[in-house]
């Protein structure tokens, strides 16, 4: 570095960082190289930048950067003015809108509940005067309109993800969540169809039908990732690899619920399973896509077509207990638990985000767990 260079450096305001050259030059300050830059940004981390053509330039850009440092507090702190200006409706909105892991399912789930539940009550309030009191008297509220607990839990759990997002960002000083008791949904018993009603249940419905069935109470699959059957996804003989769904409503191709676009999961592939996916295969002309089950007027199945099949084929087997396609998963996790699957691989291969929400509906169907870690024990003893 010159004396000239040096000279100008040491001018600058402490904190600011630094500019140099690279280059071996007798004379930087002549030679056309141009000049780089070294700082701490307002994070912290150091930061290099080189592209600079004069001294003159390096030094702007230094005093640019130094000023907006000195001055991020102030912009935070504005922002989060702004943010607990909002409105709650606007707010919920824009928080929605940020949340691109949802799937069109779980958006259009999102709103309902904000329509129905939240944003009649809460819409215009300001989101910096959210408190505890102002959460426990909405809990309230839902209790004194007689809202059924499990649309309750929705709508708190729901209103939860918004407000601590606005907190984590500055918009309410304090957690509002903080000692406040959430409303505890206990589901209703399920109803789990024996084998001989699912017997009867493919025995009475279309070929399409079965491989649903097949692919619901012996993979664990939802609904519409039985609608995306697919030859690819057999990745072994006893593997399934579920990497997508098929929107109920749209019929349209979509990532997994809880799933970032690209992610997947696989699930135990039953020889019986196997044996009707590719027997399905083999009798059906299958396109250049893989997909197996296709509608009449669609490419897809949708929800209107799986309740009108279920129906019929309730119907034709005689079958009066309530019960609905989604019953095949709970035939799935009961059939894992009882033969002493943990469930840990259970809520995995199921896909849900949280084990909490499989401990909560299948627990009871675990077999007693300290009597028979006493029998196990005792074999090691």
């Amino acid at each position: 570095m010159s004396q000239e260079t040096r000279t100008m450096a040491t001018s600058l305001v402490r904190g600011m960082g630094s500019f140099f050259k690279n280059c071996r030059c007798t004379r930087q300050n002549r030679c056309p190289h141009p000049y780089a830059l070294r700082y701490r940004d307002a994070s912290g981390r150091q930061r290099e930048e080189t592209g600079y053509t004069t001294q003159q330039d390096a030094m702007d850009r230094l005093t640019s950067v130094y000023h907006e440092k000195r001055h991020t507090p102030e912009r935070q702190a504005a922002a989060q003015r702004e943010i607990g200006r909002q409105r709650f409706g606007p707010y919920a909105a824009s928080w929605l809108t940020r949340q691109r892991h949802y799937t069109p399912g779980s958006v259009r789930t999102v709103n309902q509940v904000l329509k129905s539940q939240i944003l009649p009550v809460l819409e215009s309030r300001r989101v910096n005067t959210f408190t505890t009191t102002v959460v426990e008297d909405f809990i309230m509220s839902m209790e004194e309109r007689s809202v059924g607990l499990a649309a309750q839990q929705n709508a708190f759990d729901t209103l939860k993800k918004i407000l601590l997002d606005a907190h984590r960002r500055g918009g309410i000083s304090t957690d509002p969540f903080v000692g406040v008791i959430s409303p505890e949904y206990i589901p209703r018993k399920i109803a789990i169809p024996t084998l001989d009603e699912i017997h009867a249940l493919k025995e009475h419905g279309s070929d399409e039908l079965r491989v649903v069935i097949d692919l619901m109470h012996g993979c664990g699959l939802r609904n519409g990732e039985a609608y995306a059957a697919n030859l690819e996804r057999l990745v072994a003989d006893d593997v399934y690899r579920v990497t997508e769904q098929i929107d109920g409503r749209t019929r349209q191709p979509a990532r997994l619920k809880h799933r970032k676009p690209g992610e997947f999961r696989e699930c135990p592939l039953p020889p019986t399973v196997r044996e009707s996916v590719l027997g399905y295969a083999q009798a059906v002309a299958i396109g250049a896509n893989g997909y197996l089950i296709r509608g009449q007027r669609s490419p897809h199945w949708g929800h209107s077509t799986m309740q009108y099949q279920w129906w019929m084929a309730r119907k034709k087997a005689g079958i009066t207990r309530k019960l609905n396609p989604y019953s095949l998963r709970h035939f799935f996790a009961s059939n894992c638990l009882s033969k002493g699957v943990p469930i840990t691989d259970v809520a995995e291969w199921m896909g849900h985000s949280n084990i909490n929400m499989t401990f909560k509906i299948y627990r009871h169907l675990m077999p007693a767990s300290v009597g028979r870690a006493a029998r196990l024990l005792n074999e090691g003893l």
